[in-house]
């Protein structure tokens, strides 16, 4: 079955999204052929943050850091339900656009899964700063990518035209507001970190079926330029 996704990787929901989805497609017993495509939740981010992680958010969504350090409390113990420690305090959110294109360099070598989960697990687990051409670097010698295509890539703006037009598909084709955003076979769609029996309940519908496949959707946790957060229920 193919998966298209889009996500960021400073979204806590997208490795949320991901452990959730991958655990479905292990108990549907569905082989996946996913395509991992970027959405950046802040294109005018720095390199590297100067403030906390707290701070940053505070600002961003007009939010106290008593707010905000509850908010990330919550979606913490979300993360644990799913395997994820997110060590929120020393999260280092910059600019994701290099890391996605290392995504889609990893990607063209059938490693865009593995440059996924590392990229989450660098943020949120081990609080590198993400932006960081170090960090960068740490990541696709960790899966196993050739350094000296790594230095390629990053010294120049190979890739760059995947993710703009990533990001085009998202905003103007599928009118994505927030990630993580699961396409199934090319005519399921499904937004938000969705509970694993729902996308249990997608997959096992679009394997049964060759037509449209109608799913309701509660709703989800998922980050966008407004918000990252768990949704009242």
């Amino acid at each position: 079955m193919r998966v298209d996704i889009w996500s960021d990787v400073v979204c806590p929901f997208c490795y949320i999204g991901k452990k959730r989805f991958e655990a479905a497609a292990e108990q549907v017993g569905v082989e996946l052929e996913v395509h991992w495509h970027s959405f950046e939740l802040d294109p005018e981010a720095p390199v590297r943050q100067e403030v906390s992680n707290s701070e940053r958010l505070a600002q961003k969504y007009g939010r106290t850091i008593a707010e905000v350090e509850e908010m990330q409390r919550n979606i913490a113990a979300m993360a644990k339900e799913e395997g994820i420690e997110f060590n929120w305090e020393n999260a280092n959110s910059g600019n994701t656009f290099n890391a996605h294109r290392i995504i889609h360099l990893a990607q063209s070598k059938g490693l865009g899964s593995e440059a996924k989960e590392a990229f989450f697990y660098s943020y949120m687990t081990q609080g590198l700063p993400i932006g960081e051409r170090e960090t960068i670097e740490d990541v696709a010698a960790r899966i196993g990518l050739n350094p000296v295509e790594v230095d390629d890539v990053l010294n120049s703006e190979e890739f760059a035209d995947f993710v703009k037009f990533d990001e085009e598909v998202a905003h103007d084709q599928l009118k994505v507001t927030g990630v993580p955003f699961f396409v199934f076979d090319q005519r399921v769609a499904l937004a938000g970190a969705q509970p694993r029996d729902v996308f249990v309940q997608v997959m096992q519908k679009a394997l049964e079926s060759a037509n449209d496949v109608e799913v309701e959707q509660p709703d989800a946790p998922s980050c966008n330029d407004e918000s990252c957060e768990v949704p009242n229920k």
